[in-house]
């Protein structure tokens, strides 16, 4: 049964949505007409799993058992997925453990999964979750390659009964983040002609470090996955792996995947067959020397260490990831600029308030596909029991991660590249292009749906 906090919390969102939906405001925050998760009959509360369970996994987890119980936890670290079933805000000592994660998706009672690994796993583990009827929360940056931004998105068209939103959580903030997308498009800064992207910094520089026997408590092949078969290095693994191109992109992918993401949003630039049409990556600078994109040495972070990556479009306008300028996005028009990060919007526009009414409750549910304005995980939920797209969606964030990671692969070569977004293809360069898609390791292929 559900515990007495969580009834609360139920009850809490009854009461609250009722509320608003006597007002006019909003439907009802459940619907009853279909059952939702496999579990309706026993409390109400879905079943989740949570794979992953590492400093971001653990935070995600804890939100999001105030919608549901989390029946499994998995983890290649055994000692990360023990700590989780202890966690009195997670497992409470009652969740099943798991090293595989395909041992949770066989699971028929599990409604939801949580996938909060290394980003070179997400695609696969998302799209077998899906085959395997779940609903999808998955961690940022959702992808590791261009090719995989179309993998993941042709399985979220075919299995669109399961509801799959990304974990960037800028999207909700509608204080800051959409207010700042309103006023682009509602055009109160003019045209828009740069859009600074400060990425939280440069990348980090590191190594030679010490290749080790793995430890006991990790499955090291396991978390290697479609990567290749290499030595452990500890800097290689957990948190740090976000400064190899084995396993991520960098600061392109890392916080491109938040800021490139509202400034495509911003752009207009969300849908399909829109996007950049270059990307000049010559100001980016590499942490060991690189020979034909690839890194010379293998015991050190490889990820461009500083850079200056210009992406431009074809209506003109230009947006650029800088290592040297304040986490957040400058948006600069030809009526005025703002700034936007996590704990500020600020400039004169704002001081000056031009988007006094222009700024309504309507606009804020527009940005939430109709749906209410509430945390990211709660959307989802809601998703879950009333249908439609989440406000973050697959969609969407592979348009955004294409520039990511053209500007990713543009860094490497240290040189401009052109893209053709109906295509989805990079044109004239055939180094370049050959960066559309990965060899994955034997065993570890994402399946193609």
């Amino acid at each position: 049964m559900a515990s007495e906090k969580s009834s609360s919390t139920r009850r809490h969102f009854l009461k609250k949505s009722s509320m608003l939906a006597a007002a006019g405001c909003i439907a009802p925050y459940f619907s009853w007409n279909e059952k939702a998760f496999a579990n309706d009959a026993a409390n109400d509360r879905p079943l989740i799993a949570c794979i992953g369970l590492g400093g971001m996994g653990t935070g995600d987890a804890h939100e999001l058992r105030e919608f549901g119980d989390i029946s499994a936890v998995c983890d290649v670290d055994a000692n990360f997925a023990e700590a989780a079933k202890h966690d009195p805000n997670i497992g409470q000592g009652k969740s099943d453990v798991y090293q595989d994660y395909r041992k949770v998706l066989e699971r028929n009672d599990v409604d939801v999964v949580s996938i909060v690994t290394p980003d070179h796993w997400h695609v696969k583990m998302a799209i077998e979750a899906l085959q395997a009827g779940k609903h999808v929360f998955c961690q940022k940056p959702l992808t590791l390659t261009l090719e995989e931004n179309q993998l993941i998105r042709n399985a979220c068209n075919k299995y669109n009964k399961q509801i799959f939103v990304v974990g960037t959580q800028q999207r909700s903030d509608s204080e800051k983040f959409l207010r700042a997308v309103n006023m682009v498009q509602k055009g109160l800064l003019g045209d828009i002609h740069t859009i600074t992207a400060g990425l939280a910094g440069a990348g980090a520089v590191g190594g030679p470090f010490a290749k080790l026997a793995p430890p006991a408590e990790l499955n090291w092949d396991m978390w290697l996955g479609q990567a290749p078969k290499v030595d452990y290095i500890k800097e290689r693994s957990h948190f740090q792996f976000r400064w190899w191109y084995e396993y991520s992109g960098g600061k392109f992918t890392d916080w491109g995947a938040h800021h490139v993401d509202i400034a495509t949003w911003a752009l207009g630039q969300d849908q399909l067959g829109l996007g950049p049409i270059e990307v000049d990556g010559s100001q980016a600078e590499l942490p060991v020397p690189y020979k034909d994109g690839y890194p010379t040495v293998d015991d050190c972070f490889n990820t461009a260490s500083e850079y200056v990556v210009t992406a431009k479009y074809a209506n003109g306008a230009t947006l650029v990831a800088d290592s040297r300028s304040e986490n957040g996005l400058l948006i600069e028009g030809t009526k005025g600029r703002i700034f936007v990060g996590r704990g500020k919007i600020s400039g004169k526009p704002i001081d000056e308030n031009w988007d006094a009414g222009q700024y309504t409750d309507s606009d804020r549910m527009g940005f939430f596909k109709g749906k209410p304005v509430e945390g990211h995980k709660a959307n989802f939920f809601r998703c879950i029991r009333e249908g439609g797209l989440p406000v973050s969606d697959v969609f969407s964030h592979v348009q955004a991660m294409n520039t990511c990671h053209l500007m990713g692969i543009a860094a490497r070569l240290q040189r401009r590249i052109q893209w053709d977004p109906r295509a989805e293809k990079i044109v004239g360069d055939e180094q370049a292009a050959a960066f559309f898609a990965r060899t994955q390791r034997a065993g570890f292929e994402i399946p193609r749906v």
